[in-house]
């Protein structure tokens, strides 16, 4: 990808970039959404700043404990750096398209979140500062492994230059409720990653706790799919990162790092998003989301009432299901062909029209030391990116009694550093979206087989990422 980095943007590109954000776009997030976890509207009141005191905004989404942390963070952060005034922009809903409308208008925030599918095409159309010389004299974040390596560098750089810094790591696992696996003397998943369960074994368990209003299982003469008490599995597929490390657990990339195309349409991603198709089409193990809304019910509530007994989720839902009155525990996800899971987050960049650079980056650094990351990865909402918090002593600093299940560092230590997948969405991908929803929604509904519905959709989406990459 040639560099093409601009520090002011006309008005017409930026309502271009706008024009591309779709709704809901595959892979385009990575955090907690905001039906999850509901937060209060509005950013934090505005104060004129006194005399000599910079003023800068910061823009992202978040749920009721992210908007807590940022709130407390910047408290902090101006004790620390009263030359600086951060005005907090909370915008739980609708995120890309109200960012790309300020930008439009020519009022964008000076520092912001910045999806993962969203942050090489900011950088192609120059909405994002260079921080590249203020990290590297940094004597902190510019040290040496001071992140996890080489997946920081990785995602965050363009040909060479940094233009954000990931705000942590997140990876879906396994949540179940451990009061109905020892009522039915099951054997739960483990957080170690050695002893990932195959599969097949997956679907067996969720067949075990799958039972109509009658007891009757998936499999039984008369079991009725359209009256069930208790559901086996739900695996949070609308979600893009926890999608996408069922297309990791079998073997196969959303993206090809080489060539940044997209490669489901490969037999190995078609089987994977067919097996995750047939977990309500065939196995009947998995309630379709009609079934959550008939129940008034999220997953977190349905695991904690005995409605459900395995929910894959991201490690952020964590920061909320803890407060589950039943038993949690944790485990890795089952293996098609290998043990995986998906890594992503989004970033913290300065925006390169921001008037304030300098103290543009002061406060993204500020995102990206201890401080900021420990609050969060406490509460269950992150796990870690800085290789500190890896240690020993650093885990003790995070690992939280009453909101990491037993052994649950193995899921930071041993199972994102040697199975984790990390996807970098490639140029053009918010627009690429507008074809791979519509063909997985297919799927999803039975209307067409993976293989029927990619193979002509993956083409077509890749044939828009090869036009926005020739902008470059």
């Amino acid at each position: 990808m040639a560099q093409m980095v601009r520090n002011q943007l006309s008005r017409r590109t930026f309502l271009k970039s706008a024009a591309l954000v779709m709704g809901g776009g595959v892979l385009a997030a990575c955090t907690a959404p905001a039906a999850q976890a509901p937060a209060t509207g509005g950013g934090a009141a505005a104060e004129a700043p006194a005399a000599g005191v910079t003023e800068i905004s910061f823009m992202g989404w978040g749920g009721v404990g992210e908007d807590e942390g940022v709130r407390a963070a910047i408290e902090v952060f101006e004790e620390e750096n009263p030359n600086i005034k951060v005005t907090w922009l909370h915008t739980p809903e609708n995120y890309a398209q109200k960012f790309l409308a300020n930008v439009a208008a020519g009022t964008p925030p000076d520092t912001a979140f910045v999806g993962s599918g969203d942050y090489r095409t900011y950088v192609r159309d120059g909405l994002l500062l260079d921080i590249t010389d203020y990290l590297e004299l940094d004597p902190l974040l510019g040290a040496e492994n001071y992140f996890i390596e080489p997946q920081e560098t990785e995602r965050c750089t363009v040909d060479g230059r940094w233009y954000g810094i990931g705000s942590c790591w997140v990876a879906p696992h396994i949540y179940y409720n451990a009061d109905m696996f020892e009522a039915e003397g099951i054997e739960p998943p483990s957080n170690d990653p050695d002893e990932a369960w195959t599969w097949e074994h997956f679907v067996e368990v969720g067949r075990a706790f799958t039972k109509d209003v009658n007891g009757n299982h998936p499999g039984d003469s008369g079991f009725d799919v359209e009256n069930v008490d208790s559901w086996g599995i739900h695996w949070n597929y609308p979600n893009g990162t926890v999608l996408a490390a069922a297309v990791n657990i079998n073997g196969n990339n959303w993206i090809d790092p080489e060539t940044l195309k997209i490669i489901i349409d490969r037999p190995e991603g078609v089987e994977a998003i067919q097996n995750l198709a047939n977990l309500w089409l065939v196995d009947q193990v998995m309630p379709r989301s009609s079934a959550f809304e008939g129940l008034g019910m999220t997953n977190t509530q349905m695991l904690e009432t005995g409605k459900l007994a395995m929910a894959i989720e991201g490690s952020w839902a964590l920061d909320w299901m803890k407060l589950m009155k039943a038993k949690l525990g944790t485990g890795v996800l089952p293996q098609m062909s290998q043990v995986a899971t998906n890594m992503q987050a989004h970033l913290h960049s300065g925006m390169s029209g921001s008037a304030n650079p300098d103290a543009a980056w002061a406060w993204v650094r500020f995102l990206s030391t201890p401080f900021y990351q420990l609050q969060f990865c406490r509460t269950g909402l992150w796990l870690p990116s800085q290789t500190a918090l890896m240690t020993e002593e650093g885990l003790k600093e995070w690992i939280t009694e009453g909101v990491h299940p037993t052994d649950y560092y193995k899921i930071a230590t041993e199972y994102l550093p040697r199975f984790g997948k990390v996807l970098y969405q490639p140029i053009g991908y918010p627009r690429a979206t507008s074809v791979l929803n519509p063909a997985l929604e297919a799927i999803w509904n039975g209307d067409m087989t993976a293989e029927e519905s990619l193979t002509a959709a993956v083409p077509e989406a890749n044939a828009i990422l090869d036009e926005e990459q020739a902008r470059s």
